[in-house]
This record gives C-alpha cells, structure tokens and sequence, in this order.
C-alpha cells in the first residue's frame, strides 16, 4: 500500500532529477512537475451524467450521455462524496482560497460591489457579507483578502491559464479580473456568473445597452454557429500549445458556463435527446451536459496527442448541486434523485458533486473513495500534488490535502472530521433544505440549522442519503453533540449570522438556539 511519505520521496527525487537534467545553456525549465487541469463545471448535479456515483446506475445515469466522464472514471478514481457549497461564488472562492464559506464571508453569489443583489427575505436582513467576492488587495472593501491559488503555482514556475467563468470578485474590483488573481492568461473571465448566451449566433450576448452578462473576450466567433462550450475548449487548447511550446508545466483552470441557465440547445446533441422523449428544456439541458463532456474528451484527446497525458493530473468537479428548484422541466426538486433537492439547498441534492480525478501513475485507474471532501480542500490537495511546499499565504487555510484518500493510505479516514456549511442569505425560491442556513456533517450523521426560524434537521446519510427522516426527536444526543460542534467552528471564524426582522436581534448560533428552546 501506498503511503503519503513515499509519494513525497518519490517526488523529492524527481524535483532533484528536473534540477541536474536542465543545461545550463537553455533558458527554458525542463521541470517534470505534472500538468495539472482544474475542470470545473457550473450547476451540474450529481446524477447529471452516465457515470453512476450512487450504489447502482440510476434512471439519470441512463438519460445522459457522458463518454468521456465515463473515460476518466476509469482511468482514475471516482469520489462519490464530494462536496461544494450550495451556490457558485462561495465554492469558487473556497476553491482559489482554501477557506471554508464560513470563514472568507463570501457567502452567496457575488455581483456588485456595493450592495448583495439577493432578494429580500421577508423574515430575516443578511449579515454585511464579503459581496464584492475575493481580492489580492487588502484595501478592497466587502473583500476576502487572499493568496490566490494560481498565484502560488505561478510562483513555482507553472503557466496559469483561466478559461470560462471566473465569477471570483465583483464588477470594478480588481478581483473580476483573473489576472490580477494569480492567472497570466484570462479567457472569458469576467464577474458575471452566467452567459447572456451560449451561441455563437447570439455572439454570446443580448441586445440592448446591458453588457453584465455578455461573454467577453469571443469576438472571433461572433455570428458564428458554434456553442461557448465548443469556443472555450479551442481557446483553451490554443492557450495550451502556447505553454507546451514554452515548455512549463501549465495549470489549467478549465471552468465552464455551462450547465447554468439560461438553458439552450447545443444543436450538436440535442435531437437525439428530443427522439429519446425527454420535453424541450430536458433535451436541451442534456445536450449542454454532453457539449461540455465533449470539451473534456477533446482536452484528454489533445494531452494524448502531444504526449503529456502521463505527466498531467485531471481533476473534475462542479461548483454545486444541480438546478432542480427553477427552469428546468418536470418535478421541482426532484432532478437529483435519490438525493433531496438541488442547488441553493443544505440538503445533499445542493451540495454533493460529481468528482473524479486521473493521476497517471499515482491513482489506481477505475477506483472509487467512498469518504467525504469539500471543496476547499483542493487549494493544498493541487499545491502538493504540484510538488509546493512551505508556501506562505495572508489567510488561513481550511482545507485538508485528500491525496492519502488518492493514494489509497492503509487506515486513512476522514469520518472524523467535520465539515461545515454556512449560508446566512436567502436564494429566493423555496423547498426542501432552501433559505438560510448552517450545516455540520461529522460522520454519517449531518445537521441542517435554519435561521429563520432556529429549527433543526438531523440525518443519518448511510442509511437514508435522501433525507426524507428528521431523527431530531429520536436522537436527542447526537442533536446537541453536532449543534455543539458547529457552534464552535462558526464561532471559531466568526461566522457571519442574519437579522430577525420581526425583533430586531442577531439569530443565535445553534447551541444557544437549543438552549432557549430548553431542547
């Protein structure tokens, strides 16, 4: 069995081979430091893809078409409880950060600098969040002051490449802008967190004086019938070749729009899915899910064909759990199944990803991890996988590196250690697990505490990973042992609490809420 100080030794001796191996003579790095490709997805759900991540193939797993999903599953390991943040910004700021949601305070989408553009809960006022996102700039208000990620790896001699949808700081920060993130190249990367379009027809934009949303960057392919998913992917190869030729190791942010809405058909796929019966706006959400799986098999297909895909890592992921609530087809809140709800939501529908990761030569191919993550453990998890050590960063940081989960390490487990969720805002719609919350999960069990009305929700995910039961009342123990532990940790970060409109009071964390209750 593999061991985490073998993997060091084995990469001690080959940062000591790239140093005696380069000439003196040649002014390009000739370091056997892995590629590494971050590929992020916006909004796709657990079950959006034919790979299944359940204990058996599901009726989602047989409606979408996932080849190249399929392709990296078996070539590397397959995570099958990996977790982000309900919502988009909160997840990609943890990503470039290493900070839990709780912790950098930004703690739902971000937009404008100043001022949230959530909706107004009738019941309760959000806490002054960090809604102009994340910045490298201290002086930026309503900011996460943080070491970037793809600053550190630029720092060790990588060539940062973002591609696709930044969503990392507000309009007019400097935090909107990738390249001031820690990325030297910025392909379509802008505040906004959705397209205006997905068509080249549309040149990725909608009429009128509004440019928010407006993809920017694309001008090549305006008027041109071609989707974003397909435009980002050729960018992202050219940006590529231009780092293979200066030979450095690259790091590829790939970070598609797609699957958020607004949901168009990818005519490359769509007909098929309309012939198999699926209605209008399921065809052409599966048609999306296959254009961005498509862009994977094409970034695999080039690696293969410049000979670097046994030195580069892939690591897949989504930014939260899939829309159910709103715009899509069919029963709200039931697009996860067998998980409960979907995107803005603390139950697992909103939060638990798919993920896989290839490490040629490092993970076991056609593998599987049975045990938990969260998504700010890929900040240190890329950094050693990089081979960056003693790196300094302004923050804190949250996450843990999951290589001994990679790398199979004989009696490594992370059932004792908690997560936590924090969401203190109101998303809009409702449902199961929807409005402001703060979550804790520490083995099987995981709590849900809702702010507005300080009422509790208890599972127990082994047995019942659809939360349909509230063991509140059965295990009154187990209650107060997690209210316990997540009152320490959001007090630990001084995590941000909404208002009560109706008194005027802070709400209390969730051990004095049982407390007051008498519970």
């Amino acid at each position: 069995m593999k061991t985490t100080t073998l993997y060091l030794l084995i990469l001690a001796i080959l940062t000591f081979s790239c140093k005696t191996e380069r000439k003196e003579e040649d002014k390009q790095p000739t370091s056997k430091q892995p590629n590494i490709i971050m590929f992020l997805v916006d909004d796709m759900g657990w079950q959006d893809t034919s790979v299944p991540f359940y204990k058996e193939s599901t009726p989602f797993n047989q409606q979408f078409q996932t080849p190249n999903m399929e392709k990296l599953a078996a070539e590397g390991m397959k995570f099958t409880q990996a977790y982000a943040c309900a919502v988009c910004s909160p997840t990609r700021v943890s990503l470039n950060t290493g900070m839990n949601a709780a912790h950098h305070k930004v703690t739902n989408w971000t937009l404008r600098k100043d001022n949230a553009q959530e909706p107004q809960s009738k019941f309760l006022t959000a806490p002054n969040w960090n809604h102009a996102g994340m910045a490298a700039d201290s002086t930026v208000e309503n900011a996460v002051f943080a070491t970037p990620l793809a600053e550190i790896l630029k720092q060790a001699g990588y060539r940062t490449i973002h591609v696709g949808k930044a969503h990392l700081g507000a309009i007019n920060t400097p935090g909107e802008n990738p390249l001031n993130l820690g990325f030297e190249v910025n392909i379509a990367g802008h505040a906004a967190g959705a397209p205006a379009s997905y068509l080249g027809t549309k040149s990725f934009s909608k009429p009128g004086k509004d440019r928010t949303w407006n993809v920017p960057g694309l001008e090549k392919y305006h008027g041109k019938d071609i989707f974003l998913s397909e435009a980002l992917t050729l960018e992202a190869v050219e940006a590529l070749d231009a780092a293979v030729d200066a030979q450095k190791p690259f790091y590829l942010y790939m970070s598609h729009y797609a699957v958020h809405t607004p949901i168009e058909a990818d005519e490359r796929f769509a007909q098929k899915y309309r012939d198999a019966g699926l209605e209008e706006v399921e065809a052409r959400y599966a048609s999306m899910v296959e254009g961005m799986d498509k862009s994977l098999g094409d970034l695999m297909r080039y690696l293969e064909k410049k000979g670097i895909a046994e030195n580069t890592i892939i690591l897949f992921m989504s930014d939260n759990g899939g829309l159910s609530a709103v715009a899509r087809g069919g029963e709200p809140h039931t697009h996860n199944l067998p998980l409960s709800s979907g995107k803005g939501s603390a139950h697992e529908g909103g939060i638990r990803e798919p993920m896989l990761v290839k490490w040629p030569g490092v993970v076991a191919p056609d593998s599987h991890c049975d045990q938990y993550l969260i998504i700010e453990d890929f900040y240190p998890t890329i950094l050693e996988m990089a081979g960056v050590k003693n790196y300094e960063t302004v923050q804190a940081i949250d996450g843990q590196s999951f290589i001994p989960l990679l790398i199979q390490e004989e009696g490594y487990t992370t059932e004792e250690r908690p997560l936590f969720w924090h969401y203190p805002n109101h998303w809009g719609p409702a449902g199961p697990g929807l409005g402001a919350s703060s979550t804790a999960r520490l083995g099987d069990w995981k709590l849900i505490y809702y702010h507005t009305d300080q009422r509790f929700e208890l599972f127990n995910l082994r047995e019942d990973i659809g939360e349909t039961e509230n063991l509140v009342d059965k295990h009154p123990e187990k209650l107060k042992e997690l209210a316990g532990v997540l009152t320490d940790y959001l007090k630990s970060v001084d995590a941000q609490m909404p208002v009560d409109k109706a008194t005027g009071k802070t709400v209390v964390y969730p051990e004095e809420a049982l407390a007051k209750n008498d519970v």
